[in-house]
């Protein structure tokens, strides 16, 4: 027992000293190096004395995860880039080795004594490097697109039909179709502030009465119900709508794309020298008695001194005369003998009016006169002067 002891002694202290009071022999402790996984054991008890241990225990986890993955990542880094650089390397390897073989056969002794081997270039003969480039344009123009509704247009100074027409690239009458409210059919009614509705197309503007039939509205104006419910800016579905029985909300407006419709004649009426009193409504030139006179001779001269025409041309139904250049007060002819049966002003847009019947089933009309020569009744010849000319 006792050799057992002293392994055991020996095992525990070394270096015995002598303590020289009394001459015996004192063992000394030997304190032993930390371990690692002395460590671990001593912080795990420490964690499990606080009462943390399945948190800890989580975290532990993850992080440990975390750096298994890091690891991961930068050893697959590393070995790909090596791949790359090893596969570079001896691509330039080849490429130089190969055209240094061919390089140097044409290379001159100073391009190699230099130790740069460079193949030779020269710049092909092109249009392109040798013309003029083509100039950027960083502005893109969007093509217009074709308008399906109706715009609003507000009059200005000077404007009139047919100017107003030709702006949009319509005929005169669509404009007048559009504003049957507003004009009346009279284009002599427009004047600067006025708001007028433009069709997108030539056409009619029409305002629907409830209980009408949509074929019947596209017969009276020369078009197909087809033509009326397939136009987008009506908005009605084609597969729907009835044209027997469109179902269309009262007063709502139509576009009428092609339709056509009778146009009211604001012009002076026939007025003949045997009924002058049927344009008594026309205003204060009108005559009222029956009259005798010179009978026309089918022919017709220029009536003023200018045979400038100026402003808009004939059209029928639309401006059913001549529009004459010349100077203010210029003189005025008649065109051919007749019998005036209108002098004076008319409260329809022709401002000093003068009308001659011919008796032969012509009449001619002097319009917008700064002066009146000749009165009701009276007798004239082919030339002689009836007025002044106006603006």
């Amino acid at each position: 027992m006792m050799p057992t002891r002293k392994r055991a002694m020996s095992d525990q202290f070394n270096d015995p000293k002598v303590d020289g009071s009394n001459g015996k022999t004192v063992p000394q402790k030997v304190e032993k190096e930390p371990t690692v996984i002395g460590i671990l054991r001593s912080l795990r008890e420490r964690i499990n004395r606080l009462g943390i241990a399945k948190p800890a225990s989580r975290i532990g986890t993850h992080v440990l995860t975390l750096g298994v993955i890091i690891i991961t990542v930068i050893a697959l880094g590393n070995f790909f880039i090596k791949n790359v650089e090893l596969g570079t390397v001896s691509g330039s390897e080849e490429v130089v080795e190969s055209e240094g073989t061919s390089a140097e056969r044409n290379a001159s002794p100073e391009t190699i004594s230099q130790g740069v081997i460079l193949p030779e270039y020269s710049q092909p003969d092109s249009a392109f490097f040798g013309g003029i480039p083509r100039l950027a344009e960083p502005v893109t123009i969007i093509p217009s697109r074709p308008r399906v509704n109706v715009v609003p247009y507000t009059v200005v100074k000077d404007d009139a039909l047919f100017n107003i027409a030709a702006q949009f690239g319509l005929k005169p009458e669509s404009i007048l179709w559009a504003n049957y409210e507003t004009l009346q059919d009279n284009p002599r009614l427009i004047k600067p502030e006025q708001v007028l509705n433009i069709l997108p197309v030539d056409g009619v503007y029409y305002r629907y009465n409830i209980g009408e039939s949509l074929r019947g509205i596209a017969q009276n104006h020369g078009v197909s119900p087809e033509a009326i419910i397939e136009w987008p800016g009506n908005y009605l579905d084609p597969y729907e709508t009835d044209p027997d029985n469109p179902g269309i909300s009262d007063g709502t407006l139509l576009i009428i794309p092609g339709g056509e419709t009778d146009l009211v004649d604001w012009g002076p009426p026939p007025i003949s020298r045997v009924n002058p009193a049927v344009a008594a409504y026309y205003g204060e030139g009108h005559c009222g008695e029956i009259y005798e006179g010179p009978v026309g001779t089918y022919t017709f001269i220029w009536p003023t001194p200018s045979t400038i025409l100026s402003g808009f041309s004939y059209t029928p139904g639309i401006h059913e005369a001549i529009d004459i250049g010349g100077n203010e007060g210029d003189v005025v002819w008649a065109t051919d003998s007749g019998v005036v049966v209108f002098a004076g002003w008319s409260q329809y847009g022709y401002g000093n009016l003068i009308v001659i019947d011919h008796g032969n089933g012509w009449q001619s009309a002097y319009a917008h006169l700064s002066g009146i020569g000749a009165r009701c009744g009276q007798g004239v010849n082919q030339g002689d002067q009836i007025g002044n000319l106006g603006n």
